[in-house]
């Protein structure tokens, strides 16, 4: 007797790993960023270094502008299915 139904779609399967493995890495390195940008910012202003302190700024405003921006884009596709 032959099985009529494949019981595990490999593909999408596969698609799922790789898609998750992005995502994880991706928020990583942003929140991690982020936190390098928040402290960098703290130890420049310190030292006053105001052009260095505006750099760490910025990029600590981006990478968290991504940490947010994936977490919102994350409940949308889980809301949307």
């Amino acid at each position: 007797m032959t099985v009529l139904a494949t019981i595990v779609d490999t593909s999408a399967l596969l698609k799922v790993v790789v898609y998750s493995l992005a995502a994880v890495v991706g928020v990583t390195v942003a929140v991690s960023l982020a936190i390098l940008g928040a402290t960098r910012f703290a130890d420049m202003r310190a030292d006053e270094r105001p052009l260095e302190a505006t750099a760490f700024a910025i990029l600590t405003a981006l990478a968290l502008a991504a940490s947010i921006g994936s977490a919102a884009l994350g409940v949308a596709v889980m809301l949307s299915k």
